[in-house]
């Protein structure tokens, strides 16, 4: 590539100072010829910033001065970066020397891919997929997202099943490459979220103003998962509900928005008590706590949303027309390939 677009790669950083320490060096070994590396601080306690100015006195470090979550983090980070790419980075993700150059390849491609992940793989057990968007992600006709390679709780062995390049619904944010000026477009990250589902929320409006979000298979990062919240915190619980049904309100046309929320309510309420009979009541607790914020917030503006701005045709592909719970749960279908291929779009 003769002049080879400016990266910027942005890691949001809260006392993780430990993987920092671990994964930063493989990052800085990366070989596209034009990238820049940030490091955003979200109010760190745990020494970081001292580390990053004493051991990398030449990379940039934006320090926000309080945790304003994944969302508030980068929105405010980002908005102090020029670059014709960022690429959003969990300081819990070890990287390979050529990990950039496939996916900018993939985006420089066509003009309407707006954002991309690679392949997300377990950074303990290497040969399977990791959680946190796998060989990239899908969603129901409910909201409910899921994965190539990782349905609910049920992760695959990467076997090559997934080794081609195509459009997903939804990019990672373990790992999110989006063009800077598609992310300005959009408007970036909806601060309503702070954590979790967020970067759905991101390319589902993406999507609404005709874009499309892609997963490149030709390249593998591997993920940690669960640096800050572990998928035990009822918080995570909360967020993931709450999220959900803030990303139904900024994404679906007004009427179809009402119909499926009202069926999600008591479609979550199936989760209560599923929670409830595994002894699991903070989780409980927090799904109700999830609606009870949702309500509250219902009619507040949203600052993000597209609804105004949705294209004549969406680009949704990755959409599936069933129920991965119905699927999943009551047809014992564990993975994608068992899903109906007429139902996705």
């Amino acid at each position: 590539m003769t002049n080879p677009p400016k990266v910027a790669v942005v890691i949001l950083n809260w006392n993780g100072v430990k993987y920092l320490r671990d994964f930063l060096p493989y990052v800085l070994a990366s070989t596209w010829p034009n990238m820049q590396v940030v490091v955003g601080d979200n109010g760190s306690s745990d020494g970081s910033v001292e580390f990053l100015k004493t051991t990398y006195p030449n990379i940039r470090v934006i320090e926000t001065g309080a945790n304003y979550g994944f969302t508030g983090g980068y929105n405010l980070v980002l908005n102090q970066i020029e670059a014709d790419y960022y690429v959003l980075l969990n300081s819990d993700v070890e990287v390979q020397p050529g990990w950039i150059e496939p996916v900018i390849a993939l985006m420089e491609g066509d003009a309407l891919i707006a954002a991309a992940a690679p392949k997300i793989r377990s950074y303990y057990q290497k040969e399977y997929f990791e959680h946190a968007g796998a060989a990239g992600g899908f969603i129901d006709k409910f909201g409910y997202p899921f994965c190539r390679g990782r349905m609910f709780y049920e992760i695959e062995e990467d076997k090559g099943q997934y080794d081609k390049s195509c459009e997903v619904f939804w990019a990672t944010g373990a790992a999110l490459f989006v063009k800077r000026k598609c992310w300005q477009e959009a408007g970036g990250f909806d601060d309503n979220f702070f954590a979790h589902m967020e970067e759905i929320d991101l390319c589902w409006r993406l999507k609404n103003l005709g874009y499309k979000v892609m997963y490149c298979a030709e390249s593998t990062v591997y993920h940690v998962g669960g640096g800050t919240l572990n998928a035990e915190n009822p918080l995570k619980t909360y967020l993931n509900f709450r999220n959900n049904l803030l990303m139904l309100k900024n994404n679906l046309p007004l009427w179809r928005g009402l119909w499926v929320i009202s069926l999600r309510f008591w479609m979550d309420l199936v989760a209560i008590f599923r929670f409830l009979a595994e002894g699991k009541r903070k989780d409980a607790w927090a799904v109700s706590r999830a609606h009870q914020n949702y309500v509250r917030r219902l009619f507040s503006k949203t600052k993000t949303g597209t609804q105004g701005k949705l294209k004549k045709k969406w680009q949704l592909t990755g959409m599936y027309n069933r129920s991965i719970v119905w699927d999943f749960f009551v047809k014992k279908k564990r993975y994608y390939t068992d899903l109906d291929v007429k139902a996705m779009k």
